[in-house]
């Protein structure tokens, strides 16, 4: 059997073994070692995966569960990226925290690894039980960070409103695909494909197995109505969770909504657009809405994370128009563009609020921000440039991504769609001139100097400027994202 394509997944469960197995004999003040290791395992994580993604086709191995195509490589780099700027990010913040009550020693590095490992094979699934079996790898990784504050009611709670909602949802996703199942005889989402294109199946049965599918990935997105967790998750975990939850996750999330919409039941396009539809303007209303009224930046960041997933969501449902699937490339090229886009500066947003906060004490509310420009012109400005981007104000990278996503709604003649998300968009827009107007025009609450090692100040200053050049020239990753859809699509 050919195994070559699986090695980036064997290389890091094999590394975080290791890892985790050296872990137990290291002192807390010898964490720096757990963190470098995990640093290497993610950057030979990353040679395999662009060693693998020189032959632009799908490679199916393991009696076609697991794929190599281009969509899965791009994907899997930008995720080592995220999970890597994540960790850099997070180190002080681990290590301030490793030897007190908090203790976020260790395991923060390896149930980081663990989860990253769960989205590679979401990535790569092409079973509808291998997809399921990483997101709960990922998951079950996910709900263990939350709670490592053990000592901390708000973790704690967090912690177990994140498991049982997590548990209902993957509850309703098992349950479609078990619908699913009994409809079409298959898991394998091509055989899927084929069977519901075909007029042997019941079409009742793969409809209702369709909307607990929606659903549950829904959860996994955080829109609404399945974004109760989202805020109370974002802000109950410590500030490096939070970017953990933020960050590569949502990668994945696109792409297993692209391998079981797009690949698996494209037939049923019609029904599950207009799921969507339904779930896009609802979470950018409420999203957008919501975020007005936080105090909380970390739960103002939530909100803004489902109204951002809600036009992520625009792109997918415009894949298909009057039968016609000529548009679907540019569609879920535009999405994952979106994607790819809100990770970057997501990961950059929470870089700086860990910036800000130091042991003993979290930077998490609004008023935390207050005269940054006076005590960091520099990291102000980059906190500027992400604001921006998350607005959609040109030139940054984040107007692009919107612009080539309402390119994608227009396609397909739903105006009255684009409409709506540009007034939400400038609703949204509110907030995040709010953060700049507190860093430029407030005098500051808290006048401790930032400290920060070197870095963690060259991948911030990197997060930022990339920012604003993929802004300028976003036609580079724009063309990757189009070509990675187009391959996969056609293969």
């Amino acid at each position: 059997m050919n195994l070559i394509p699986l090695y980036p997944e064997i290389f890091l469960l094999l590394a975080t073994c290791a890892i985790l197995l050296i872990d137990m004999f290291l002192a807390d003040s010898k964490r720096n070692i757990t963190y470098m290791l995990s640093i290497l395992a993610l950057l030979g994580c990353g040679v395999l995966t662009f060693a693998n993604s020189d032959h632009g086709t799908s490679v199916y191995v393991s009696n076609n569960m697991f794929v190599s195509d281009p969509m899965s490589n791009l994907l899997k780099l930008f995720s080592y990226l995220a999970v890597g700027m994540t960790l850099v990010y997070s180190r002080q913040y681990v290590t301030d925290r490793g030897m007190s009550n908090d203790k976020l020693g260790g395991e923060f590095y390896v149930l980081a690894l663990f989860s990253l490992l769960g989205q590679m094979i979401m990535i790569s699934g092409n079973n509808f039980l291998i997809i399921y079996l990483g997101l709960e790898l990922m998951s079950l990784s996910l709900y263990a960070l939350v709670a490592l504050r053990r000592d901390h009611t708000v973790s704690t709670e967090a912690a177990m409103k994140y498991f049982i909602l997590g548990a209902l949802a993957s509850g309703f996703m098992l349950y479609g695909i078990s619908m699913l199942y009994g409809a079409t005889g298959s898991l394998e989402l091509v055989e899927v494909a084929k069977v519901a294109a075909s007029a042997t199946a019941n079409k009742t049965i793969l409809v209702f197995g369709l909307v607990f599918l929606v659903a549950g990935l829904a959860f996994k997105l955080g829109v609404v109505p399945f974004h109760m967790w989202v805020p109370d998750v974002y802000q109950g975990a410590p500030t490096a969770v939070t970017l953990l939850l933020g960050g590569a996750p949502k990668l994945a999330a696109f792409a297993i909504t692209f391998r079981l919409l797009v690949e698996g039941l494209f037939p049923l396009a019609v029904d599950w657009q207009q799921m969507l539809v339904v779930l896009a303007v609802l979470s950018m209303a409420i999203g957008n809405v919501t975020a007005i009224a936080q105090t909380n930046l970390k739960r103002m960041l939530a909100y803004s994370t489902i109204s951002q997933m809600g036009f992520m969501l625009l792109g997918m449902l415009s894949g298909v128009a009057n039968g016609n699937a000529n548009l679907a490339a540019d569609a879920y090229s535009a999405s994952l563009f979106y994607s790819i886009t809100y990770v970057m500066t997501t990961l950059g947003t929470f870089g700086i609020v860990m910036l800000l906060a130091r042991s003993g004490f979290e930077a998490e509310t609004l008023d935390d921000l207050k005269g940054l420009n006076k005590r960091s012109p520099w990291f102000a400005f980059v906190m500027l440039l992400l604001m921006f981007s998350l607005a959609g104000i040109p030139p940054m990278m984040g107007f692009y991504a919107k612009l080539s996503v309402l390119q994608a709604v227009l396609a397909t003649n739903q105006v009255w769609l684009a409409v709506v998300a540009v007034l939400f968009s400038l609703i949204g827009t509110f907030y995040y001139l709010r953060v700049v107007k507190l860093m430029y025009f407030d005098e500051p609450t808290d006048t401790a100097v930032i400290t920060a090692s070197a870095d963690v100040r060259l991948v911030l200053s990197i997060n930022g400027i990339a920012v604003l050049l993929l802004g300028l020239a976003p036609g580079a990753l724009m063309s990757a994202c189009a070509v990675a859809i187009v391959k996969t699509l056609a293969s």
